[in-house]
């Protein structure tokens, strides 16, 4: 009669020697990384020599804190049991989905007039749309078509460097601009289209990250053209139908025009509701492409590529429409960032812009838009709220995307709802949807 008893406990036994072993090794590699990374650092004495400092109990902590939090996650992992969800549960999120969206998108029109809201959080709210609305664009390239592109930053450089050489060399407006800059963007999507059309997965990432350093470099050492690490500046702001927002008050501005008193703050509203415009529109023409034969083609091609052939899909152009497209996007977001800032150079477009962009689509869920848009509040928003941990920030910020990938490892969205429609719609549960490999 004991011994069917003895085998929970013996089960139970062997899980924890497991987790306990497992988390060891998690320490000691974090230990080797964090050995150098926090435990020594040089400083300046007050002579101006230079010496080494060390943070042992730093370490010590931090080594404590995988240990426990990776011993945790491996008992969990153990008792989890690997089964979909209930239908009510994938029901329950999409009504949640279809109230959550209206909200946010409330909320983001009514921000400028909250009560309490003043320069500050409408910079941010402005940074988070721009992300979000260069999530929104990768997201065709990496969500819908699964085409993994790492070098997403260089559409956004081009952009703006096309909207700062035709304002300044040939002084168009913001508005003739934007879409020249989108077009230009999408001349260069074309451009890396082609030699990577026969590249999938990894060799595709590569080539991909190589054009954005391309690309990079290009503006770094054309001095005569783009300014090389010293930039453009001066780059024009834009008008509201030709009115200037000028602090002068005089009837050709914007203040005069309506009677208003001249304040700074109506630029900073007035780039806030262009941005998000940008944003919706992004958004608006993903969603209805969705629904197009091109849209579906791209979701086939996510799926698998050689099941795409067979049925006769032109994959040359699939994948062209897609890189076109998502870097039209990303030109316009260039040149609205541009136009913001009245400055750029090549700092502004390394290889770590790129990381964030897909950090939100993946965070987000891949081919969500809701998503990636709450991904996008979380990781650039979110992030400011660590400013003043200094260089630690950057360590919370890590932890928190790997807790995130662990409990949400499709996205915070992981549910998808079907682009063609036979009887009734039904949610497709993540795990029943391609992960998008290219």
């Amino acid at each position: 009669m004991t011994a069917p008893a003895a085998v929970p406990a013996l089960g139970i036994t062997a899980r924890l020697r497991a987790a306990l072993v497992d988390a060891s090794k998690a320490t000691v590699v974090a230990f080797g990384l964090f050995f150098i990374m926090v435990g020594l650092r040089t400083d300046v004495s007050p002579t101006g020599a230079l010496f080494l400092r060390t943070r042992w109990l730093d370490v010590a902590l931090l080594c404590a804190a995988v240990f426990v939090s990776r011993l945790a996650l491996a008992l969990w992992l153990g008792r989890r049991k690997p089964e979909v969800g209930p239908a009510w549960q994938a029901a329950a999120l999409s009504r949640a989905g279809l109230l959550f969206g209206p909200a946010l998108l409330a909320l983001a029109l009514i921000l400028p007039f909250v009560p309490g809201i003043g320069r500050y959080e409408l910079d941010l709210g402005i940074l988070v749309l721009t992300y979000v609305m260069l999530g929104w664009g990768l997201n065709i390239v990496v969500g819908l078509a699964g085409l993994l592109d790492l070098g997403y930053v260089a559409f956004y450089a081009v952009g703006a460097y096309a909207y700062a050489l035709l304002a300044q060399y040939f002084g168009l407006s913001f508005w003739i601009c934007l879409p020249l800059a989108g077009i230009l963007a999408a001349f260069w999507g074309v451009l890396l289209g082609f030699p990577v059309l026969r590249l999938r997965g990894d060799y595709l990432a590569i080539v991909t990250l190589a054009f954005g350093e391309i690309i990079r470099i290009v503006l770094l050492n054309w001095v005569e053209l783009t300014g090389g690490p010293n930039g453009i500046s001066g780059i024009p702001r834009p008008t509201f139908f030709g009115l200037p927002f000028s602090m002068s008050g005089g009837p050709q501005t914007f203040a005069g025009f309506f009677g208003l008193e001249p304040s700074p703050s109506h630029r900073v509203i007035f780039l806030y509701y262009l941005i998000l415009a940008l944003a919706l529109l992004t958004n608006w023409v993903a969603i209805r492409i969705r629904r197009q034969p091109i849209g579906r083609a791209w979701e086939a091609l996510r799926e698998d590529e050689i099941a795409c052939r067979a049925l006769g899909i032109n994959i040359t152009n699939t994948k062209l429409t897609a890189f076109a497209l998502g870097a039209m996007f990303a030109g316009f977001a260039g040149a609205f960032f541009a136009t913001r800032q009245a400055f750029i150079s090549p700092e502004s477009f390394t290889f770590i812009e790129s990381a964030i962009i897909l950090a939100i689509v993946v965070l987000g869920g891949l081919g969500s838009q809701i998503g990636i848009a709450v991904a996008a509040i979380v990781m650039i928003g979110g992030f400011e709220l660590f400013r003043d941990l200094d260089e630690y920030r950057m360590l919370v910020f890590g932890a928190a995307m790997v807790v995130i990938m662990v409990l949400r490892p499709r996205g915070l969205v992981g549910s998808r709802a079907p682009s063609v429609l036979l009887g009734e719609q039904r949610r497709i549960d993540a795990r029943f949807v391609g992960e998008g490999r290219g």
